[in-house]
């Protein structure tokens, strides 16, 4: 199938359009960061750089650490960012741009998010590492895709859990990639299930001039319970990650640094020393089996 200009865009110098990136540019294990000052704090550590570009809040950077080539890109905030860096990210690799083809054969990424995070359970404290077994999304992008691989039953136990307004979003579920669970999974790591939020502020049940329509909201998330699993955190991006890598066929985990405590009103004193710790964890994760 001939994919048109005006679905697949791509610029005159033959990258893809938000991103600004040529296929031969991205390496197959990408680390996604909200902050494009966040992608300096993570390629300072690598031991070489190919190149980095920047196209609004998207900045890319392609380097090597400990002999893994590794891409770094921003996102930016929201998972409406997120619907473009997937869906471009998976056309670098699965689409041919000369015939503008879908490829017969696939490429499988592997995707790891580091972002920051709060949490919703007062065992939880600041400084916390904390990996996102399963993603609830509260804000809708998932809902304009097939809804395979989305935890239904899930979705519904939370739904009567919060006596859902029907005006509202559906929330939607997905999980994370097992084998990158498994991957990046220690001692030093907290399990849980993170709540991907529409906004910071009402969508977190954050209170300034404007009241959220469910004052309640966290303290009835955080007491939810399925199958013995609870809600963990809040965050931004990470159900929408979830829901697209496994549609499009890749494999991807958010790895949180817990900056926040929402239970108790607590934030980190260094929660740029918090990230740090995080990224270097991740990063020698990852390359723990390169040879």
């Amino acid at each position: 199938m001939w994919i048109a200009e005006s679905e697949l865009i791509i610029n005159p110098d033959g990258s893809i359009y938000h991103l600004n990136l040529k296929p031969e540019q991205l390496a197959e294990t990408i680390i996604t960061v909200g902050d494009p000052d966040r992608v300096a704090k993570v390629t300072d550590l690598f031991d070489s750089i190919e190149f980095t570009v920047q196209k609004r809040e998207f900045k890319t950077t392609t380097g090597s650490f400990k002999g893994k080539r590794i891409t770094v890109i921003s996102t930016g905030i929201g998972t409406d960012n997120i619907d473009i860096v997937f869906n471009e990210l998976d056309a670098l690799v699965n689409i041919d741009f000369e015939t503008r083809t879908i490829k017969e054969k696939k490429t499988s990424l592997q995707i790891i998010r580091i972002g920051t995070s709060g949490s919703i359970q007062a065992s939880i404290p600041v400084g916390s590492f904390l990996i996102s077994e399963y993603g609830i999304g509260f804000d809708g992008l998932m809902h304009f895709y097939d809804k395979k691989h989305q935890e239904l039953e899930f979705s519904k136990a939370l739904k009567d859990h919060l006596q859902w307004d029907t005006h509202m979003t559906v929330p939607y579920t997905y999980k994370a990639d097992p084998e990158l669970v498994n991957q990046l999974s220690s001692d030093e790591i907290v399990n849980g299930i993170t709540v991907t939020n529409a906004g910071f502020y009402g969508p977190q049940g954050r209170q300034l001039r404007l009241q959220p329509t469910d004052p309640k909201m966290n303290d009835k998330l955080a007491s939810f319970n399925y199958n013995g699993k609870q809600i963990t955190n809040l965050e931004m991006e990470t159900a929408a990650n979830y829901g697209l890598a496994f549609l499009l066929g890749h494999k991807t985990v958010s790895m949180n640094a817990i900056i926040a405590n929402r239970a108790i009103g607590d934030f980190s004193p260094d929660p740029y020393a918090v990230v740090k710790n995080l990224i270097e964890y991740t990063l020698n994760k990852i390359t723990a089996d390169s040879k």
